[in-house]
């Protein structure tokens, strides 16, 4: 018999358990299992699935996931808590995420969103995270419902993804329907405002609608609210927060709003150069900037990140632009470069870029030959591994690591939505 524990860890798995006294479980011999319940709470996130199996107090344990979590965010430093990448490779309907640790390379499936019959080809949609959830809001698509068919429509939808139960939930529809926009999450106040958008899809050039309209999601009260619209229609931007508290404002760079057509026929995007900024503690109201660059110097916005850290007195905004990093300067309105690239990609574009614990992630496929058995013919198998080269801002430092992805499928950087959550 297991030696006394100070606390104690039932299980009431089976309805029919429910009217017999409660099992008391032990977590770790020997130990309390309120000690025992901390030691396996530091555990990083990605490998709660694969200690479940391990024993039956584990598996209830690691299958609590509210009381798991709750563990991790109240006792462990923000330094500790997994700094996960979720990858959206496809359409979230179809194709599940993924998430990914770059500490441990360990890779951790998510179901995949409820599909709908009539609509197909999400694309464009964003993603982003307000622990202990995942939101994936608008995006375009086709929709069967629709005429013509083959014509892209934005989508209003948004959903939840919550890691304490594992499952997928439908929330009220934004006010209006938007792909290719800016977003950004205010953590502490439990809110997501979004700006602009359009019905741009991946198939299409420089199709697509383009809007100018604001919103703000009250995720406890779940419901969404208009702002104020944007100086002018405004799609395929990016947005972030800058400062804090009453000073806290967001930003909306790049993306184009007019377009023009070569010879009459073929319809080009005019990308924009400048920004706005919207004042949150003003009730709203937005301020234009200047042109971020000058004619010639580049044609639109790069991919752009954003490195959190308590010793800089603003963000750091990072743009990849090619085979060079650039920075963002707020007193000058100009990029600077900061960096190049160690090892440049084939395709630029398709190029992941993303910030983790306060780095830059710059993520490529690439191809390894292998050679089947001997006895049979040479052929050649190629195998895709994720080459990914991480640059520290803090002492402009860089170093790599190679990792194989559990993907079934190609995994296209230009097309795949990605975003980042702590747990």
């Amino acid at each position: 018999m297991s030696p006394p524990c100070s606390s104690s860890f039932s299980s009431e798995e089976q309805p029919q358990q429910r009217t017999q006294p409660a099992q008391t479980l032990t977590l770790i011999p020997g130990l309390p299992n309120d000690l025992s319940a901390l030691i396996l709470a530091f555990v990083p996130y990605p490998h709660h699935s694969r200690l479940k199996p391990t024993c039956k107090s584990w598996r209830i344990f690691f299958s609590a996931k509210k009381t798991l979590l709750s563990l991790r965010q109240k006792h462990l430093p923000l330094s500790l808590l997994s700094h996960l990448l979720c990858i959206f490779p496809q359409d979230p309907t179809i194709t599940p995420p993924y998430l990914f640790d770059p500490k441990t390379l360990s890779w951790c499936p998510i179901p995949p969103m409820p599909c709908n019959p009539h609509v197909y080809g999400l694309c464009n949609f964003t993603s982003l995270s307000i622990p202990p959830d995942l939101f994936v809001l608008g995006g375009s698509l086709f929709d069967t419902r629709s005429f013509p068919i083959d014509r892209p429509s934005p989508s209003s939808s948004a959903f939840r993804f919550s890691f304490v139960t594992s499952s997928w939930d439908r929330l009220s529809p934004m006010l209006s329907p938007r792909g290719s926009f800016a977003s950004a999450a205010m953590t502490d106040l439990n809110r997501i405002v979004v700006a602009g958008g359009g019905s741009r899809h991946t198939m299409f050039g420089a199709a697509g609608s383009r809007m100018s309209s604001v919103e703000m999601y009250d995720v406890g009260k779940d419901e969404w609210v208009a702002l104020d619209g944007l100086p002018r229609f405004r799609a395929g931007c990016v947005g972030f927060l800058v400062g804090s508290g009453e000073e806290r404002e967001f930003w909306v760079m790049g993306g184009y709003g007019e377009s023009r057509t070569v010879s009459g026929v073929f319809p080009v995007d005019e990308y924009y150069r400048d920004g706005v900024v919207m004042e949150l503690s003003n009730g709203g109201k937005w301020r234009e900037i200047g042109d971020m660059w000058g004619e010639g110097e580049r044609r639109r916005l790069g991919k752009i990140v954003v490195v959190e850290d308590e010793d800089w007195d603003v963000p750091g905004i990072f743009m990849l632009d090619g085979g060079d990093i650039f920075r963002f300067h707020m007193d000058s309105n100009r990029w600077w470069k900061e960096t190049s690239v160690p090892r440049k990609a084939l395709d630029d574009s398709s190029v992941g870029f993303v910030s983790l614990d306060g780095e830059l992630y710059l993520m490529n496929l690439v191809h390894a030959v292998y050679l089947t058995e001997a006895r049979r013919p040479r052929q050649n198998k190629k195998a895709a591994s994720l080459f990914i080269q991480i640059y520290n801002p803090r002492n402009r430092t860089w170093r790599s690591l190679i990792t194989k992805p559990p993907l079934n499928h190609h995994l296209d950087f230009k097309t795949a939505v990605m975003c980042t959550i702590r747990l």
